[in-house]
């Protein structure tokens, strides 16, 4: 490829307006503190040949203008966040770092072996907690955290002594054994998984420069512990896959061990690689596993042989700009002369370098690497040079911000010559970068080389440099997007990279009440060890004595001494009771909480057809936390929405067009008591009929090839009449200037795809603007490309060339892009769209007053409908005004202090006295029920805070439209500006605090620890009238510890959070924050790389298993495939979890107590001398058959309601939130019970067995310990059995049956091991004790007496004092919920052209059936607010704005509405023709109760009061008269028409 031209070659044409585009842009995110001398970075887009002073370049940080005098080894100022710092030391910190390239490597940077001092992280990765040789030590540590495994293996050592009372040690050993294995086999289960990715990330193929040195590391420092490492994993990796090809037979021999990629998709490798030829003829290029099945290629570029002579630089013109923004130790006048070059043109190439194919493992900082179009980017790295003659590339950062638009990377002007291996061989320079740090948003680095001036051939070299900012890195994790390739070098690497320094480690998660049960578990350690206290001292006693019996009869004690014996009875009583503490109830809870992963797993009810996708639990022992969550922290992008924008109404010349039906439109619908189902099937009918018409008049029009009916969203006849010139030449050229308007003034790149009938794709930085741009391209106006000069454009048929003199491009502070575009007839106009107040604020006075007055009205409507609005004006200008212009942009981009300023106060003059085209809506597409769902969370007690990368007034947006926000909420703002008055910290700090005290006196509160305690103990819902919005710059310092407490107070007042532009270790500190801080139980929700972090640290982490990346699936603890299935995962299967999980662990301490302490009470009658009252086997059987069954059944099966009434009355979730199914009290309460029951169980059978003469029929008396066992054993079995029957809510026949069963086993078992000589004394103990009708008689007896004060209890509290279940399970017996429980759930698709199906289906499910007994004013609402807010005004192309301001109802005036009794103009036959969507919404706006909004602060505005906002130039009298659209579609308002004009 040739390299690019000069910008002196490509020339300027005299007249000053045919010269390649100029675009002008301003950053689109803020800096750090230390950056505010340079306020703002500069986002470089395409550029077409622009002139060099409009590329000058700004540093992200401090200035980097480096020069002579600047001190060696980056000195300068590069700051790092306070959450990416780490000890720098010499030998290989992660400070600040210089990096060589083809240059020696200083001294000062060697050891003595002439070896690199500095060491840098690998670029493998591991997010797997264990190796194959880690795995043992490393998970038995995990486990022995738990104090009861420790305690059990205490148990297994002691009975090895059988002085102890030990019987078998095997036996005894083997639960823990069962338990360690079962659990150890689930996390290497998990941890496989981790590994898989881990291994198919670290394997992915990038082409890396090979052949040349990279001074910078020692690649052969690898140490033995490492080979030992890697010897073992390809040892237990082959054992792992000659055992798996056992089973496997097709799978393919590997040369090299690796495991096997999961059929998921990986972040960094999601996209096919683009196949090239190689340019490189060795046939020594070894593959990868990925290499090899993916077969990348590379780029046939020729590599140019050297040239003899160096470079000549050419020196401009005095009027000519510099080219880049190099400093050296020069004047200023050889500075503006010299063109940049890195590559040394007087040394000779080797032709040994070459783009080797190799893996992303063997990646080192200070490669060269190529990346091509549609790669993940393998490492931090600085882009050199592009496909792109002006160095531009386009990536997406999904993975990073969880946004799919493209964003605009541009490679360093220094390095834009370079592009084949050779000149990587003769490139030398050096570049000074910043510590490793987490910001995704700024990076801080200069690169330094020697060049000669042009002007001086022959003399010294002079030292250059180049600022280095986040616009000129490509992130690991993102990928290249429509360029061929990028050519770059490393900088980072592995866990330095920014994606992996935001990614955190993962966590070992264990459930709420597994932590707090090991209090309970501690209590049981101390009563255990009281009693084995008291039996040791007893029977220590006993033995002292002299004079009883015990000396005479018995030969000795065990231990010889009285002390000594009651020392080893100790550790037999512990052995004997060791039931107290049981490891049967963490085999249990296993079980229990597996068989739960289970049935959620299968729910089909969260089952994603069209991905296949059911809801996969990947972590199985938390189910009960999901129960408990109080606060869910959720992405926005792909999680909440599906981030696909649609084209649905425009409003041109003050005429509406098009038919949508959106999720507004129905909760208006909802809130005026109409049949959602029964409308919406009506009005899909009204829009497929109308779509049908669209499409058909479309095609009469023009036969446009690039129209596809599947594509088509822009529903709208009357359009197409218009369009087509049946209603007047006006309104034609009207609507043809509005669509050449979008298909002109937009930055997007235009994609042809080949087929049978062509496609054109567009790829913007926003989706938006693609919609519009794709909206053109279905009425007609298609674009067909891009250059340097202008746009192609295919307008009803013609290809009609556009040039575009310049670009004035959109940002968050501007809220607007223009375009000066010349038209074929040689008039200059620039076309401008944006946010609507900035528009109308820039229109021309006294001008359009009826057409401003009939947009706003249509702009409301369109709000009022969900719709983000924009408007779209334009402005011809003179040749002599545009010159005028021009010679002020041009000098303005020159400065080099305060150009960005400078751009935009010029840029404010050109963008005035604007004529108003129109105004368009675009939807932003909810994922299917997601409204509903955080409706339904809501009503649960849940709060929802939304965590996004995404600009404040975008997410605000969704906020509205997902009922996170409505119109009655007073939204407070918490934004700290970055300014340049070089504020410290500490000032920031103060700003925020200042800030937080403002919002907290709203409450009446300052923040301190008392209040911060009560906070703790509070639940409940927060005030509905306040929602909370802070950015990612503002977040930064509210989260430092001084303000964190404030911060957290403020937000707990709120209803609903919004925390925008954060970056992933943001969101994770959030998240954090509110976890520890109110002592709550959290879960994350998102479906990108961005979210692993939040993911990680919330208690539950959800992943979203969308349609692109995975990343946030693998890392999650389950993962679901929409946002509406997490409803069910959390009010179905987390409260059934929760409330099963504590009666599980309960009922299973109270039945130990029953058995133990029925063993112990025996104690005393026999000097504590460990005597077994029952047979051993009785005691093994207890927990393995009799009663274990039953309670694990409880924690499986249990259900108070059924998941219809769990759903239609979440509230019942809110005792999760306040954890009163687990609680201290109950515990006691339950022990207390088996106190009693255990009194009850020895008792009784004691009084009748010894206290009363019994003999079998034999003659042998039955009161010795082993028969009385049996009068004990059997109703104790019977009445835990019993018991736990008792505190099922369902007694169904599994339940039933099993109790039956287990109660009949004791018999079975008694039955049959008596039976046999082996049982020794225990022989023929069942024929003894049943043949006796003490034995029934106190069969009968015992469980009664013990059973009925629970049951007494029981009945007084459900009648008296009934629990919300209780008579919510009343109700349903009652059959207030029979309708909901027969109605199938039935979902139908929208039709197309519809804005949504989702909801129709959702409200039958009768979700809000509940909503007719709540008082009018706490329904819900669903925003945008009636006739009162403008919540989705679009700014420019990529961003939205609010104001708002007071607006009572009496200003929304009555409308009349077609009746088919207006006549018909004769000019204008379509007048009468009634628009059936626009109707609905005036209707509704009439209708509706109109709610005056509570705001603070004049920051939101009514789309419907934009007619009074004005310009600095207007006169617009407030009392203007508003034009009444629906008694007559009046024409002729646009500025065609001298109507347009009020004098």
């Amino acid at each position: 490829m040739a390299p690019p031209k000069d910008a002196d070659e490509a020339g300027r044409p005299a007249n000053g307006h045919n010269k390649a585009t100029q675009r002008s842009r301003w950053a689109t995110r803020k800096l750090t503190v230390k950056s505010s001398g340079l306020k703002r970075l500069s986002l470089m887009g395409k550029r077409h040949n622009r002139t060099a002073s409009t590329e000058k370049r700004k540093s992200g940080g401090s200035a980097i203008s480096a020069s002579l005098q600047q001190q060696p080894n980056g000195s300068h100022d590069l700051e790092q966040e306070g959450d990416a710092q780490s000890d720098n030391s010499d030998h290989g910190g992660p400070g600040p770092r210089t990096l060589y390239f083809n240059l020696a490597l200083p001294d000062e940077l060697k050891d003595e072996s002439g070896r690199p001092v500095q060491t840098y992280a690998r670029n493998k990765i591991r997010t797997a907690k264990y190796t194959p040789l880690s795995f043992i030590p490393k998970n038995l540590w995990f486990q022995f955290h738990n104090v009861a495994n420790i305690f059990f293996l205490f148990l297994v050592i002691l009975v090895i002594f059988p002085i102890f009372g030990g019987i078998n040690a095997g036996l005894n050993s083997a639960p823990l054994i069962f338990i360690i294995c079962v659990t150890a086999l689930k996390d290497a289960i998990e941890d496989y998984r981790r590994s898989n990715l881990d291994n198919e990330l670290n394997n992915a193929p990038v082409h890396r420069l090979v052949g040349w040195n990279n001074v910078n590391v020692a690649v052969d420092n690898v140490s033995l512990w490492r080979r030992f490492k890697k010897a073992n994993t390809r040892f237990f990796g082959a054992i792992w896959y000659a055992i798996e090809g056992l089973w496997m037979k097709e799978r393919k021999d590997k040369k090299d061990f690796d495991f096997n990629p999961s059929n998921e998709a990986r972040m960094s490798i999601e996209t096919t690689a683009t196949r090239r030829e190689s340019t490189v003829l060795s046939p020594a290029s070894h593959q990868s596993f990925v290499s090899a099945r993916e077969n990348i290629q590379m780029t046939p570029v020729p590599s140019p042989l050297p040239r003899d002579q160096p470079m000549q630089l050419g020196v401009q013109g005095e009027d000519d700009r510099p080219q880049t923004s190099y400093s050296f130790q020069g004047d200023e006048a050889a500075l503006r002369g010299i063109k940049g070059d890195l590559v040394n043109r007087e040394i000779q190439a080797t032709g040994k370098a070459r783009f080797h194919k190799d893996h992303w493992k063997n990646l080192l900082v200070g490669d060269f690497v190529r990346i091509y179009n549609d790669d993940s980017l393998p490492a931090d790295i600085v882009i050199l040079a592009t496909s792109d003659p002006d160095g531009a590339c386009y990536v997406e950062t999904k993975n990073l911000d969880g946004e799919t638009n493209l964003k605009v990377r541009s490679a360093l002007r220094c390095g834009k010559e370079m592009k084949h291996a050779r000149d990587c061989e003769r490139a030398q320079f050096h570049i000074e970068s910043e510590a490793p740090q987490p910001n995704l948003y700024k990076y801080n680095g200069a690169i330094k080389w020697q060049q000669r001036l042009s002007s001086d051939p022959n003399g010294a070299t002079r030292s250059m440099s180049e600022p280095i900012t986040i616009d000129n890195v490509l992130l690991r994790g993102c990928n290249l997007r429509n360029t061929e390739w990028a050519l770059g070098v490393v900088v980072f690497t592995g866990h330095d990279t920014k994606i992996m320094m935001n990614a955190g480690i993962t966590p070992s998660k264990r459930p709420r009440i597994a932590r707090e049960l090991n209090f309970n578990v501690i209590v049981n350690f101390f009563i255990l060890f009281i009693m084995c206290l008291i039996a040791a001292l007893a029977n220590g006693v006993a033995w002292g004595k002299t004079d009883a019996s015990l000396s005479w009869v018995e030969y000795g004690s065990v231990g010889g001494t009285p002390a000594l014996t009651g020392f080893i009875n100790f550790w037999a009583s512990l052995n004997l009771l060791q039931n107290l503490v049981p490891i049967s109830l963490y085999i249990s809870l296993e079980i229990v909480r597996t068989l739960q992963a289970f049935f959620i797993f299968s729910d089909a009810g969260m089952y994603y057809e069209k991905l296949d996708q059911p809801c996969v639990p990947k972590t199985w022992n938390i189910s009960d936390d999901v129960g408990q969550i109080e606060y869910i922290f959720s992405d926005k992008t792909g999680t909440l929405t599906q981030n696909v924008m649609e084209f649905k109404k425009v409003t041109i010349n003050g005429q509406p067009y098009g038919e949508a039906y959106t999720e507004a439109q129905i909760g208006m619908s909802k809130r005026m008591g109409v049949d959602v189902a029964q409308e919406g099937e009506r009005i899909r009918a009204e829009i497929e009929e109308a779509r049908e018409k669209t499409l058909a008049g479309l095609r009469e029009i023009n036969d446009n090839p690039y129209l596809h009916d599947e594509d088509l969203t822009f529903v709208a006849p009357d359009f197409v009449e218009d369009l087509a010139g049946k209603n007047g030449e006006e309104q034609r050229a009207a609507v043809e200037r509005f669509m050449l308007a979008l298909a002109l003034c937009h930055t997007v790149i235009a994609e042809s795809v080949p087929g049978d009938q062509p496609r054109m794709v567009f790829k913007a930085q926003s989706p938006d603007e693609a919609a519009l741009v794709a909206t053109a391209r279905d009425m007609g106006f298609t674009v067909l490309g891009s250059n340097s000069d202008g746009i192609t454009l295919n307008v009803m048929g013609k290809e009609i060339h556009y040039p575009i003199l310049n670009t004035i491009e959109f940002n968050s502070t501007r809220k607007r892009m223009s375009a000066i575009v010349k038209m074929p007839d040689g008039k200059i106009v620039l076309f401008c769209k944006g946010a609507d107040t900035i528009i109308y604020s820039r229109l021309k006075k006294g001008e359009q007053k009826e057409l401003r007055a009939e947009t706003a009205k249509h702009l409301e409507m369109f709000a009022v409908e969900g719709f983000r609005t924009l408007c779209i004006a334009e402005k011809v200008l003179d040749e002599k005004q545009y010159l005028e212009w021009r010679k002020e942009h041009d000098l303005a981009a020159m400065a080099l202090e305060g150009r960005e300023e400078k751009l935009e106060e010029i840029a404010d003059k050109i963008e005035r006295d604007l004529k108003l085209l129109g105004g368009t809506a675009i939807e932003d597409r909810l994922q299917e029920g997601v409204p509903d769902t955080i409706a339904l969370l809501g009503e649960a007690g849940i709060k929802l805070w939304v965590l996004t990368g995404d600009k404040v007034e975008t997410a605000i947006n969704i906020g509205f439209s997902c009922n996170l926000l409505n119109n009655d909420m007073d939204l407070l703002r918490i934004q700290v500006d970055e300014d340049e008055t070089n504020l410290t910290e500490d000032d920031y700090i103060t700003l925020a605090d200042q800030e937080l005290t403002k919002g907290l006196a709203r409450f009446n509160m300052t923040g301190s620890d008392a209040e911060l305690k009560k906070a703790r103990k509070d639940h409940g819902a927060p005030n509905a009238t306040y929602g909370l919005v802070i950015d990612g710059f503002t977040l930064r310092w509210v989260l430092s510890d001084a303000l964190k407490q404030k911060f957290l107070l403020l937000c707990k007042q709120c209803k609903s959070v919004l925390c925008c532009r954060v970056s992933p270790a943001q969101k994770a500190a959030v998240v954090s924050m509110v976890k520890n801080g109110l002592d709550v139980m959290t879960l994350s929700i998102g479906d990108g790389a961005n979210d692993v972090a939040m993911i990680q640290e919330a208690d539950v982490g959800v992943g979203i298993a969308g349609e692109e990346g995975r990343q946030a699936v693998m890392s999650s603890d389950y993962a679901i495939a929409q946002f509406r299935f997490l409803q069910r995962l959390v009010l179905i299967h987390g409260r059934w979890s929760y409330r099963r999980l504590s009666e599980t662990i309960c009922n299973f301490f109270y039945k130990n107590i029953v058995w133990v302490f029925s063993i112990f009470w025996y104690q005393t009658f026999a000097d504590f001398d460990i005597a077994f009252i029952l047979d051993p086997t009785y005691i093994l059987m207890f927990n393995l058959f009799f009663t274990s069954v039953p309670v694990v059944l409880m924690g499986v099966l249990d259900q108070d309601v059924n998941a219809t009434v769990s759903l239609a009355v979440p509230q019942l979730y809110r005792r999760g939130i306040e954890r009163l199914e687990w609680t201290q009290t109950k515990f006691w309460l339950y022990m207390a019970d088996g106190f009693y029951q255990s009194v009850m169980a020895f008792f009784i059978p004691y009084t009748v067995v010894c206290l009363t003469s019994s003999a079998a029929g034999n003659g042998l008396d039955v009161s010795d310990r082993l028969r009385l066992g049996v009068y004990v054993a059997h109703p104790a079995v019977i009445t835990i059995n019993l018991y736990i029957l008792l505190n099922c809510y369902r007694w169904d026949y599994a339940m039933l049956l099993t109790v039956v069963l287990s109660d009949a086993f004791v018999f079975f078992w008694t039955g049959v091991y008596t039976s046999f000589t082996s049982a020794q004394f225990f022989y023929g103990s069942s024929v003894q004790a049943y043949q006796q009708l003490t034995f029934w008689m106190v069969l009968l007896v015992t469980p009664c007496a013990c059973v009925a004060p629970r049951f007494a209890i029981k009945c007084i509290q459900k009648t008296f004092f009934p629990y919300d279940v209780d008579v919510i399970r009343e109700q349903d017996r009652q059959g207030k919920f029979k309708q909901l429980n027969s109605k199938q759930a039935v979902t139908e698709e929208p039709l197309a052209g519809t804005s949504s199906g989702s909801s129709e289906a959702s409200a039958r499910k009768g979700k809000h059936a509940q909503y007719a007994s709540v008082d009018e004013d706490r329904r819900p609402i669903y925003p945008p607010s009636v006739a009162t807010h403008n919540t989705r005004t679009q700014n420019g192309s990529d961003g939205t704005n609010y104001t708002m301001h007071r607006r009572q109802s009496s200003e929304i005036h009555p409308v009349s509405t077609f009746d088919g009794t207006i006549m018909e103009p004769a000019v204008r036959p379509s007048i009468e023709r009634t628009r059936p969507s626009y109707d609905r919404v005036r209707r509704s706006m009439d209708a509706s109760r109109i709610r005056a909004s509570y705001e603070a602060s004049s920051d939101f505005t009514s789309a419907a009061r934009l007619s009074r906002v004005e310009s600095r130039h207007s006169e617009t009298q407030p009392g203007q008269r508003r034009f009444n659209l629906t008694t007559v579609r009046k024409r002729g308002l646009s500025a065609f028409s001298k109507k347009s004009v009020d004098y």
